[in-house]
């Protein structure tokens, strides 16, 4: 099965996902930085601290005290740590990445991973989700499935994984959105760690129900 029968079978089983989860481009950016090492579960309660206090617009935020704002981050985990780069990230936005649409991709992917507290996986959601920019999010969920279906070596790093699967579909911001959101619905609801495989639409290509170690 490849890259495109994945999709497709996830898309008759689970529905479009119409994802990610924000009510606007800086929420999303926002997101981005909360989910790093938490479930979303966590985030949008945050999220609904900083919305309660009207802290979810760039001037706000970076208005607000550290030490409030650290407060309403406790949901989403090491609150210290991502309210500083929360800073970071929402200083570039209201610099740069309001008006970012249009810019050269690497070049932009290159100034966001240059930002304080951003790493690939969350250069290519804010990318992708935020500015509809084509960069495929590879995550936990993505390597740990497509290593059971035999298509990306456990070997392969973050920027092999990306590429390969940048190469192997079309350049479609609407498609690469509800892949990445099929995948997390899968990893988080059925391809855990320990996998739930009855009823997996991948079942049939996957080596896990076959015996092979999860």
């Amino acid at each position: 099965m490849n890259l495109l029968g994945v999709y497709r079978a996830l898309l008759r089983a689970q529905g479009h996902q119409r994802w990610w989860p924000g009510e606007t481009p800086f929420e999303v950016v926002v997101g981005a930085v909360l989910t790093q090492n938490t479930a979303w579960t966590n985030v949008e309660k945050a999220l609904a601290n900083l919305r309660r206090e009207r802290l979810l617009s760039p001037r706000a935020l970076l208005r607000a005290r550290p030490a409030k704002l650290r407060r309403l981050l406790v949901p989403a985990g090491y609150f210290r740590v991502k309210e500083r780069r929360l800073r970071s990230v929402v200083t570039w936005w209201a610099a740069r990445g309001a008006r970012a649409k249009g810019r050269d991709r690497v070049g932009l992917r290159d100034e966001l991973l240059a930002v304080h507290g951003v790493g690939p996986e969350t250069a290519d959601s804010i990318l992708l989700y935020a500015l509809g920019v084509p960069s495929f999010v590879v995550d936990a969920y993505t390597r740990r499935i497509f290593r059971r279906l035999g298509i990306v070596p456990a070997s392969w790093s973050y920027e092999e994984t990306r590429a390969f699967f940048e190469a192997s579909l079309p350049v479609d911001v609407g498609l690469w959105n509800d892949f990445h959101a099929q995948i997390v619905r899968l990893g988080n609801g059925r391809c855990k760690p320990v996998p739930r495989c009855e009823g997996c639409p991948l079942a049939r290509a996957c080596s896990v129900p076959r015996g092979a170690p999860p």
